[in-house]
């Protein structure tokens, strides 16, 4: 599955000064780690966010998400932002922070 290069790039410039972030391939997409844990990614045309479980009630109230399912199974604490909410930057840098806020609450990898 290609993924939206675009929206990809947007990612990549906010995340760049900070050392602690890579970049993988991952879901048919390009993920983005900190500390060795998915923050973000995009995946055809859509933000996945890793919220955690405690946040992703509050994340699906907002508009143009749903939950991350990519196997028939819901993952827990994953949502996905549709990319056409996201073209707004403050928008995208929000869920980039939501994202990476929660990974830096995990043990590094």
């Amino acid at each position: 599955m290609a993924y939206d290069q675009g929206l990809a790039e947007r990612i990549r410039q906010r995340l760049s000064a900070d050392q602690e972030v890579t970049e993988k391939r991952m879901f048919g997409g390009i993920a983005f780690l900190h500390r060795g844990n998915m923050a973000v990614g995009v995946s055809g045309d859509d933000l996945m966010v890793r919220v955690g479980p405690d946040n992703t009630d509050a994340a699906l109230a907002r508009p143009g998400t749903r939950v991350f399912d990519m196997t028939g199974r819901p993952m827990r604490g994953w949502i996905l932002v549709e990319g056409t909410a996201l073209t707004e930057d403050d928008v995208l840098d929000e869920w980039i922070d939501k994202g990476r806020t929660f990974a830096s609450s995990l043990p590094p990898k």
